[in-house]
């Protein structure tokens, strides 16, 4: 019987979400030594950061990538700007990104969070105050959390993927690893299987 691995990796800046490049640009590979049939599911863009799952189960990879089951995912968003009530009820109801709705999310203004710096450190203009979102999505379109912002104004200077439904990122630090096991993996793939689970029947 094959036996399933699921890591949680903290992908910092500047490293992209696969394990090659061509053009040589730092992977996950720089962070650990995986093993071979381990895969991110899903991903972050190169100048995004946060919690990446990882795993050989191809089932959950499926089940939690597939867009009818709304699993939730909180980012933080430092963004330019102060946004002001109305913006924010406007990501909560859904923007036009492309010709296509976004679903609606939770949104949130929040006290600057206690992150790790990010290297290199995000440029700041001095006469433009930045502040910090938490938002939650369920559902993952490219660059989405940046073109939501930059919808309605507010453009993202950094954005960290802090929870996949009950996994957070804690105190992980930018370029850790963990292995996910125990209490905190069952709950996962409990949540997971009981969102699937009326869509299967």
């Amino acid at each position: 019987m094959r036996k399933y691995k699921y890591y949680l990796a903290y992908k910092p800046y500047g490293v992209l979400s696969q394990f090659s490049d061509e053009q040589g640009r730092r992977t996950l590979k720089s962070l650990f030594p995986f093993p071979k049939d381990v895969y991110p599911v899903g991903r972050l863009d190169m100048d995004s950061e946060g919690l990446l799952l990882l795993t050989n189960d191809k089932r959950i990879n499926s089940l939690l990538l597939s867009p009818e089951y709304r699993h939730e995912r909180e980012y933080y968003a430092q963004v330019e700007g102060i946004p002001d009530e109305s913006a924010l009820e406007k990501l909560r109801k859904g923007v036009m990104i492309k010709g296509n709705q976004t679903l609606p999310a939770k949104v949130r203004l929040i006290e600057t969070p206690g992150l790790p710096d990010r290297i290199p450190p995000i440029r700041k203009r001095l006469n433009i105050p930045t502040s910090w979102l938490s938002i939650t999505l369920i559902e993952g379109k490219n660059r989405q959390v940046r073109r939501m912002t930059a919808a309605v104004g507010y453009p993202t200077l950094r954005l960290v993927r802090v929870r996949i439904e009950n996994l957070r990122i804690a105190k992980m630090n930018p370029g850790e690893v963990m292995e996910l096991k125990g209490v905190a993996l069952s709950e996962f793939l409990k949540i997971i299987k009981e969102k699937a689970a009326p869509h299967l029947i």
